[in-house]
C-alpha cells in the first residue's frame, strides 16, 4: 500500500517560485508516494480542485489574494482533517514556515501525525519574524511541533534550530538545477540576434540579473556601480517587483537610460538564451535562502558574481566556482567586474568546470528526490 502524504503550501501552479518547482520535481519523481497539496486560491480562476503532475491539489478561498493566505493560515487545517477522515495520511509536510504551516502545526496537534517543515525562505529573517510579530508564540509553535527539518541551505537550517526545532531530524536538502534547460545549445545567429536585441553598443561587455526587483537583490547597487566602470560595461535587469520605478529613477538620474535595460519579467523557457546572450551574472544580494538563479547562470556557462550572504556561501566560493564582492559597495562590485573582464578564457572555463562539477553532484533533482524520500520514509517509520 502506498503511503501517503499532506503538503502545506502557501501557492502552488500556475502560481510559481521556488518553493512550487521544487515540490513538483520531487513529487514528480516519486512515484510510490500519493501526494495531495492544500494551498491559497490567492488569484480568481484558478480552480479548486485539480491535478497537477502526481499532486492532487485543493486550492482555498475566493482568488482574494492576502485574504486567501490568511483563511489557509487560520481554517486550512479543516481541509486537511475533512481529507484525513476520507483517506488516512501518513505524513504532513509544509513547505515554508508560512500561512500553510499554521495550519499544518494544527493538523498535527488534532491528528497526531509527524509533520516535516522545510524552509525556502528567500526574505530577510528579519523581514520575516517582523511581518508575525503579532502571532510569535504561534509562529515558534510551527517549529517546535515539527518532528523533521529539510533546508535548502546551512543558513536556513541554522536558523530552524535558533527558532527551536528540537525534531528527530534535521538536514540540508537544497533546491536543484534544470541542468537540460539552462546548458542548451544555441547557434551563433540566435546569440548575435538577442544581443543585438538588448540595444547595447556592439562589443559590450553586458552584466545580466535574473532577480525580483527588492531591496534584497542589490539591484540599486549594481546600477551605482555602473557609473563606476568604463562605458563598455552595460547591464540587462530580467525581472520585476515593487522597486523597479525607483529604480528606473535612478537609472535616470545618473545619466545611465542607454546602458541599463529594463527586460521585464522572463520565463524559464526564454532565460537560457537571454543568458547565453550575455557575459557576466551578477546579483550582490544582502539576504538570499540559497538562490536559484546563480546556479541556473552557472548551468549556463556564465562567470557568476555574488556576495557570501544567506545560501550562498554553500556553492559560491571566490575564484573557484565565482568571483565574490561585498554587499551594499557599489565600489566593491565594480571592482569584481573589472577582475572579472580581466579573466582569460583558461580561468573562465576552469571556474566553469568546478561550477558544474558542484550542480551535478549537489543540485541534480534526482539525488534530491531520494534526500526527500529517505526523510520521508525515517519518519512515516
Amino acid at each position: 500500500m502506498s503511503k501517503r502524504i499532506l503538503i502545506y503550501s502557501t501557492a502552488y501552479f500556475p502560481l510559481v517560485g521556488g518553493a512550487e518547482i521544487a515540490i513538483k520535481e520531487i513529487t514528480d519523481r516519486l512515484t510510490e508516494i500519493e501526494f495531495d497539496l492544500i494551498c491559497a486560491k490567492i488569484k480568481p480562476g484558478l480552480k479548486s480542485r485539480e491535478k497537477i503532475g502526481r499532486v492532487n491539489v485543493f486550492r482555498l478561498g475566493w482568488g482574494l489574494g492576502k485574504l486567501d493566505k490568511l483563511y489557509l493560515a487560520w481554517r486550512g487545517y479543516l481541509k486537511a482533517l475533512k481529507l484525513h477522515r476520507q483517506k488516512p495520511y501518513d505524513l504532513i509536510w509544509a513547505v515554508m514556515a508560512s500561512y500553510g504551516a499554521f495550519s499544518a502545526s494544527r493538523v498535527k496537534e488534532k491528528t497526531g501525525l509527524k509533520l516535516l517543515l522545510t524552509l525556502q525562505e528567500g526574505d530577510a529573517l528579519e523581514e520575516t519574524l517582523g511581518k508575525v510579530k503579532l502571532v510569535k508564540g504561534r509562529f515558534h509553535k510551527i517549529f517546535k511541533a515539527a518532528d523533521g527539518l529539510q533546508a535548502i541551505s546551512q543558513y536556513l537550517l541554522k536558523w530552524g534550530l535558533k527558532m527551536g526545532f528540537k525534531g528527530q531530524k534535521s538536514e540540508v536538502i537544497p533546491n536543484g538545477v534544470d541542468v537540460d534547460n539552462f546548458s542548451q545549445n544555441f547557434s551563433a545567429e540566435e546569440i548575435k540576434s538577442i544581443r543585438e536585441n538588448f540595444g547595447f553598443p556592439e562589443g559590450a561587455t553586458i552584466l545580466v540579473t535574473a532577480s525580483r526587483l527588492a531591496a534584497k537583490n542589490g539591484i540599486s547597487d549594481v546600477i551605482k556601480a555602473l557609473k563606476q566602470l568604463p562605458e563598455q560595461f552595460c547591464f540587462y535587469i530580467c525581472g520585476s517587483g515593487g522597486l523597479e520605478k525607483n529604480l528606473k529613477k535612478l537609472t535616470s538620474g545618473l545619466g545611465l537610460e542607454k546602458r541599463v535595460k529594463f527586460a521585464g519579467q522572463q520565463s524559464h523557457e526564454s532565460l537560457p538564451k537571454i543568458l547565453q546572450a550575455t557575459d557576466i551574472f551578477i546579483r550582490p544580494s544582502i539576504t538570499e535562502g540559497l538562490g536559484n538563479a546563480f546556479l541556473e547562470a552557472m548551468a549556463v556557462g556564465l562567470l557568476t558574481i555574488g556576495t557570501l550572504v544567506g545560501g550562498i556561501p554553500d556553492f559560491l566560493k571566490d575564484n573557484e566556482t565565482g568571483l565574490v564582492c561585498q554587499p551594499q559597495n557599489p565600489a566593491s562590485i565594480a571592482q569584481t567586474v573589472l577582475r572579472a573582464g580581466q579573466l582569460t578564457l583558461a580561468e573562465k572555463n576552469r571556474l566553469h568546470q568546478n561550477a558544474m562539477k558542484l550542480i551535478n553532484e549537489k543540485y541534480n533533482w534526482e539525488n534530491i528526490a531520494l534526500g526527500m524520500k529517505h526523510i520521508f520514509n525515517e519518519l512515516i517509520i
